[in-house]
């Protein structure tokens, strides 16, 4: 079965690049990028990501071509629905999230809050 696009996370073209580049040599290559929230952050909650090469018995699995991001059941229901970015700005280049279910984030796109 197939889930419907509210049912998933979606994994942005810049993303999906930017994934592909850190993981094709060095020290994250061939791992699996891993989406967690945790509590924190000056909005109640904030995104952690990093490069995993273990999945958990929990881990929901979302596959893009050759990519596979990882995020725990817990995370999950906060990001349900949401996209995975890479966003470049003058600030900086990083990953956030484009989530609807998000009451309010901050500046940066790392932390936000929910209702």
């Amino acid at each position: 079965m197939t889930d419907s696009p509210e049912q998933t996370v979606a994994i942005s073209d810049t993303a999906l690049k930017q994934i592909r580049a850190l993981t094709a040599n060095g020290e994250f290559k061939d791992m699996k990028f891993r989406v967690a929230v945790s509590g924190g952050g000056c909005s109640g909650f904030q995104y952690d990501f990093s490069f995993d090469d273990e999945e958990t018995d929990d881990d929901r699995i979302i596959r893009r071509e050759e990519i596979s991001v990882l995020i725990d059941e817990i995370s999950w229901e906060y990001v349900v629905g949401s996209e995975l970015h890479f966003s470049e700005e003058l600030v900086g280049s990083f990953f956030t999230m484009r989530n609807p279910n998000a009451q309010s984030t901050c500046g940066c796109g790392v932390s936000f809050s929910v209702g």
